[in-house]
């Protein structure tokens, strides 16, 4: 493990950002909870991902589709079959689990044992339903939230009385029983996925397929992410899932190398055809305009929240040698610079000296001012320098102070977390200032069928 994602796992720790799973009963590998500041950056995560898939986009409406479907499904997606399974060897001496293509010897690296033969070890997470647990009662937690859109395609189509092209977005969790789940929150067995389905006419996916490749890496770049370590990484033929007609990772550079953040994929008709087959529904689409029948063919953006979630961190985490002012007398300064869209907290409010109680009941009149309108934090612990390196460490982009002379001229200073510039302000305009500082300058809306935006 790299020392850069030790000290991000140490801040995410010590901040709130994330705890490990069950960690005063020893912990529970690979798992992890989401602290009060790791959630509101889960849920900006969302919240902006869902707004330039979905609100942005006049042809795209959301689906919220059940963990536990019918078994049928994964036997017709194929994630019953070989083609969702890692092959897995066992050594004859620890015991120890590896899979087939991460060993590079023949002998355990833990002990140096013997291996087992390899066996086929499917990632499907297995649970029952009702009072009884045989075959019959078999269930299983969904791998991915795709399934739940395709088999909802004619009902969201039939609902909205929708024409191709759409899309139907969805955000959910997934589960797979990783073998070796590994880099804290980047793999793991439980997670979150962002995914958007486009349905289209299968002339034009090649189209739609470069549309949503640039909407998304656009997306990353809006929030802040530093394009020298995003890239588009084109998986060869024999490499890539056995339904990709073509398929692209959008790849960040992570402190342990290249990983993928999200899958951009044309799944051909695979999808619907199948499901078609297997369910004996008319899944085709007719096409009234251009007089003919056929399968949808699916262009799919995939992105899993945790990953995003520490490509944003390790993106956003600086180190300022000497402090970042004159007055600091730390040898070494910690900021994370997150978007402004991204910040768990977007503005904290501070008394100059915790002492005075006309600044601290002041401070506090502000602060209830603010909490309404923008996730606000109080803050009265320490130095006016600590409280500003404590909200610096945590990504909240603007402070704000009242001092003596706020008590005379009703103004406070706003203290900018990137320039460190300092800005006076009359209280009774202070929202509004603070709402055009965290303003979301949003993208103008996109018309995907003209590929273009108005």
């Amino acid at each position: 493990m790299t020392n850069l994602l030790k000290e991000i796992i140490s801040l995410c720790k010590r901040r709130g950002f994330v705890f490990p799973s069950s960690e005063i009963y020893g912990g529970f590998s690979s798992c992890y909870d989401f602290g009060p500041l790791g959630v509101e950056v889960k849920r900006n995560i969302k919240k902006n991902w869902w707004k330039q898939t979905v609100r942005l986009h006049k042809d795209v409406v959301g689906l919220d589709s059940g963990i536990l479907m019918s078994p049928k499904i994964w036997k017709a997606s194929g994630h019953l079959s070989a083609g969702f399974a890692d092959e897995l060897m066992e050594c004859k001496e620890c015991h120890k689990r590896f899979r087939v293509d991460k060993i590079d010897s023949d002998t355990c690296p833990e002990c140096g044992g013997e291996f087992t033969e390899p066996k086929q070890f499917n990632l499907m997470m297995e649970t029952y339903t009702g009072p009884i647990q045989n075959e019959d009662s078999k269930a299983y937690l969904r791998p991915e939230t795709a399934q739940g859109i395709y088999i909802n395609f004619k009902n969201v189509m039939d609902s909205r009385r929708l024409k191709l092209p759409f899309g139907i977005a969805q955000i959910g969790k997934a589960f797979r029983n990783e073998i070796t789940p590994k880099n804290y929150i980047f793999r793991t067995r439980e997670f979150e996925q962002m995914e958007m389905q486009w349905f289209c006419d299968p002339d034009d996916a090649d189209m739609y397929f470069e549309y949503w490749k640039k909407q998304r890496l656009n997306w990353y770049l809006e929030l802040g992410v530093d394009k020298d370590k995003l890239r588009f990484n084109e998986i060869e033929k024999e490499e890539r899932a056995h339904y990709a007609k073509k398929q692209i990772d959008l790849e960040y550079k992570f402190p342990f190398g290249w990983q993928e953040i999200e899958g951009i994929h044309n799944r051909g008709d695979w999808d619907l055809s199948n499901h078609s087959k297997h369910s004996h529904q008319d899944l085709k689409y007719q096409d009234k305009e251009k007089d003919k029948e056929y399968y949808p063919y699916v262009i799919e953006t995939s992105v899993g929240v945790e990953r995003s979630f520490l490509a944003f961190m390790v993106d956003a985490y600086q180190k300022v040698e000497g402090g970042r002012d004159e007055k600091s007398k730390k040898k070494q300064e910690k900021v994370l610079k997150l978007h402004k869209k991204l910040a768990p907290i977007k503005v904290a409010v501070f008394p100059l000296i915790k002492k005075e109680q006309d600044l601290v009941n002041k401070a506090k009149e502000v602060y209830e001012k603010l909490k309404l309108d923008f996730s606000t934090e109080y803050d009265e612990a320490g130095s006016i320098g600590r409280r500003y390196r404590r909200q610096d460490e945590i990504g909240t982009p603007f402070c704000v102070t009242c001092d003596f002379d706020t008590l005379e001229d009703k103004s406070v200073t706003i203290r900018d977390r990137d320039t460190m510039e300092q800005e006076r302000v009359k209280v009774k305009n202070l929202k509004e200032i603070l709402r055009k500082k965290l303003r979301d300058n949003h993208p103008k809306y996109f018309d995907v069928q003209k590929n273009k935006t108005k």
